[in-house]
């Protein structure tokens, strides 16, 4: 089933100030939609909210029609958040199976800590993400930056969300890598609706649609091509 996400006058309550303001917007099938913002913009809680890991303070959520409550509604959405969210004790297969456990049985999460299962699935997002099959059983303790980048990566592709959302997941790595896995994740996803929170505005020219925050509030909503660069300075401005 098709999914379109809605929002509905959102806003989230913060200590100093809002987090989120009256925030409204759909998310339709087949977008790939960027996220851009200053640090403090909102983007993160923004995320939080779609993906229902944080309740909205005013208005709604909708998900074709329906509250994103259900069990298959939340393991429909895969959310790459920035600092990864990678189980330290675990091997990178373990960590990839991870993505699965919202399909699976107490039984079989239970099972993954102790031995190696679905090698096979393992292996092909492994790759799909750009690291060799052979570092499947090593612990992430062990990998670099870049790689345990894609080893999240490899646990979204596992997930086969119908939605993925991404937290500036590439604001620590260098440009080529950058590159490589936004391609990656644009490319090798399942998901019918990709929205990814950026810090580079420079990479807008890959997505259908550039959405902006400003202290809280929906200031930008339209195609990359439309974008004027007064807007992304005002969308940054202090």
């Amino acid at each position: 089933m098709s999914i379109t996400l809605e929002l509905r006058s959102v806003g989230v309550i913060g200590r100093e100030a809002p987090r989120l303001t009256g925030v409204s917007l759909s998310l339709q099938p087949g977008e790939r939609v960027a996220l851009l913002g200053a640090s403090g913009s909102g983007k993160s809680t923004l995320i939080a909210v779609i993906n229902g890991s944080l309740n909205a303070d005013e208005g709604q959520v909708i998900w074709t029609g329906l509250p994103p409550r259900r069990r298959r509604q939340r393991r429909a959405i895969g959310t790459l958040w920035q600092d990864l969210r990678l189980v330290e004790e675990l091997n990178v297969q373990q960590n990839i199976n991870a993505g699965a456990l919202g399909q699976r049985s107490l039984g079989w999460a239970l099972l993954n800590l102790l031995i190696p299962l679905e090698t096979n699935h393992c292996r092909r997002v492994l790759e799909a993400a750009g690291l060799p099959a052979d570092v499947l059983q090593t612990p992430v303790t062990r990998l670099s930056g870049g790689q345990r980048q894609r080893v999240a990566i490899a646990r979204l592709l596992r997930q086969q969300p119908e939605v993925l959302l991404a937290d500036e997941p590439l604001a620590s790595l260098d440009p080529a890598l950058i590159d490589e896995l936004l391609t990656r994740l644009l490319r090798q996803t399942s998901a019918e609706t990709v929205l990814i929170s950026l810090h580079r505005p420079d990479l807008i020219h890959r997505f259908d649609r550039v959405i902006g925050l400003r202290k809280g509030q929906l200031v930008l909503d339209l195609r990359p091509s439309d974008l004027q660069s007064g807007q992304l300075q005002a969308l940054y401005s202090s």
